[in-house]
């Protein structure tokens, strides 16, 4: 007998988020990456802590006019819908009432487990959607990792990567390029 292969449904934007309207992952954190259902990593004390840490010192820093986002989606193509620990985007909250954001000034994750993760697969995903400015608070070696100039590669999962990458330290101080007016101190985004 002649075994039957099996795929994965890829599942689009628009039938996720008529699902996450309707409840059905009330229970458990999910992502939309590349069309397939990723289960978020579970937040520790210091994933949640730098989380926390890295919000505060975004609104006190950002001018008028930008809001920070903390964990919630951002509408970035037809098959995904990522939700970064943190993304600066231009506008209100009232703005993204009947839509997610497409475009953020800022993306950052704060990576312990999901290091290799965010630095590859969420990495081309954004450089993909064109996100200019992608930060890694890794807490593994306690440095911001700054992703910028995204490229193609045929070689990334979303055949895009970051072509720019630097490592700043406590101590060090970034300035998001789509917001020049703030300046934050890395050592406000790693918990002590």
């Amino acid at each position: 007998m002649k075994q039957q292969a099996f795929t994965a449904k890829r599942w689009r934007r628009v039938e996720y988020q008529r699902l996450v309207d309707v409840g059905a992952f009330e229970a458990e954190p999910l992502e939309l990456i590349g069309g397939q259902l990723m289960v978020a990593e579970p937040k520790g004390s210091e994933h949640s802590a730098a989380v926390d840490m890295a919000y505060v010192a975004l609104l006190s820093a950002i001018p008028a006019g930008w809001t920070v986002r903390g964990q919630n989606p951002l509408a970035l193509d037809d098959d995904s819908a990522p939700e970064p620990d943190l993304a600066v985007v231009h506008g209100s909250p009232a703005d993204f009432r009947h839509s997610h954001p497409t475009r953020p000034a800022l993306v950052i994750e704060v990576a312990e487990s999901s290091l290799q993760f965010d630095r590859v697969t969420k990495g081309s995903l954004y450089a993909r959607a064109g996100i200019a400015d992608y930060w890694i608070v890794n807490l593994e070696d306690r440095v911001v990792e700054v992703y910028r100039d995204p490229g193609p590669d045929l070689t990334a999962p979303f055949r895009w990567r970051y072509t720019s990458v630097n490592r700043f330290h406590p101590g060090d101080f970034l300035t998001p390029l789509g917001v020049p007016a703030t300046r934050l101190a890395v050592a406000a985004l790693l918990p002590g």
